[in-house]
């Protein structure tokens, strides 16, 4: 196979839900957003719900119709972009419910589609989507008499669960929610790890579903297992790649691995990231190009057939550190040329 192969274990991703539903005090949703990080929303989602997931979240209606499409009717798809100019149809026909986040989309849903489920998002602090407290204390009893499904807001430090903005925002989603009697929804990932005071009635994990940060035990979920093309013998001095980064100091033995920088592989990493045979790590030899990756291979001792660089030994955090990136970007970026298997679900 000359493709790399993107091994996705839906079983993991699932036993990651659970164990973070197990935390949480409420109803825990999954937000599978950006075709689930970038791991197949379709498989995923499929998986998910056969868990036990009951409501979903996308960013925008276009994933949620085709989210739809995949879970078939009964699952509640909440769509965080909320109702955008042109977007009445999609809502209405593929049963999808926008969190509200202006009086501007509030108006739009209503004259759109009256009666039509929604909810609404408000801005305790991180001031990217949503109301804040001056639109949603003039917004708030109309919108309220419309009988919103929920509302939420997001949380902007709960990867550090010391940082104080997550008790302002705490205090100030409180504040905004009073006396509503609406279902309510705060906690991604960091909020269900920070402990109930921040669950409410509906959570709704991301990165942890699938192995990351700040979920320090979740379960591994992707395998990037990458084939070699050629391995060639180089003399103290020559050097491989662009620019010539790598200069050998021995006799050295260099495999080439089919992917590279079109493949999500950022090349920014390739400084402190190393591949594994077998376990054994192997240094990246020279800059990572758009579709192949020198590595050094001299002490292994034996052409390798593959190379790993995602797996249990080496996961997504890892890789992001070594980019000086987030596990999120190094699972979304992970591109479309890779031979997908998944396990389980």
């Amino acid at each position: 196979m000359s493709s790399a192969t993107l091994t996705i274990d839906l079983d993991a991703i699932c036993a990651n839900w659970r164990a973070l539903d197990a935390q949480s005090t409420s109803e825990t949703a999954a937000v599978v957003k950006a075709d689930a990080y970038g791991l197949g929303a379709d498989r995923v989602a499929r998986a998910l719900a056969k868990a036990g997931a009951r409501t979903f979240f996308v960013a925008i209606a276009e994933e949620g119709a085709a989210l739809r499409q995949a879970l078939g009717p009964g699952p509640v798809i909440n769509v965080f972009s909320g109702h955008m100019a042109g977007d009445a149809d999609m809502i209405g026909d593929m049963d999808l419910v926008p969190m509200i986040n202006s009086l501007d989309q509030m108006i739009r849903h209503v004259e759109a589609l009256p009666g039509h489920p929604f909810g609404v998002q408000l801005d305790s602090g991180m001031n990217r989507l949503g109301m804040e407290p001056a639109e949603w204390a003039a917004t708030r009893e109309v919108a309220l008499s419309q009988a919103p499904t929920v509302l939420m807001s997001h949380l902007a430090c709960a990867d550090d669960p010391d940082d104080p903005m997550n008790r302002q925002q705490l205090e100030c989603f409180r504040d905004m929610t009073a006396d509503t009697g609406v279902p309510l929804c705060f906690a991604n990932t960091g909020g269900v790890l920070m402990g109930p005071e921040f669950h409410f009635d509906l959570t709704r994990p991301g990165i942890g579903l699938y192995g990351g940060l700040p979920f320090a035990d979740a379960q591994p979920v992707v395998t990037l297992d990458i084939p070699v093309i050629q391995c060639r013998d180089l003399e103290p001095g020559e050097t491989v790649g662009y620019a010539n980064t790598f200069t050998a100091t021995r006799p050295t033995r260099i495999a080439t691995v089919a992917a590279g920088y079109a493949d999500g592989i950022h090349r920014a990493m390739g400084a402190k990231t190393h591949m594994l045979a077998d376990g054994a790590p192997c240094p990246l030899a020279g800059r990572i190009s758009m579709d192949l990756i020198g590595v050094d291979v001299t002490d292994l001792g034996y052409d390798p057939k593959s190379l790993q660089l995602l797996g249990r030994e080496q996961g997504i955090d890892v890789l992001a550190d070594n980019a000086g990136t987030i596990g999120y970007e190094i699972l979304t970026a992970l591109g479309s040329r890779y031979t997908r298997r998944y396990l389980g679900g």
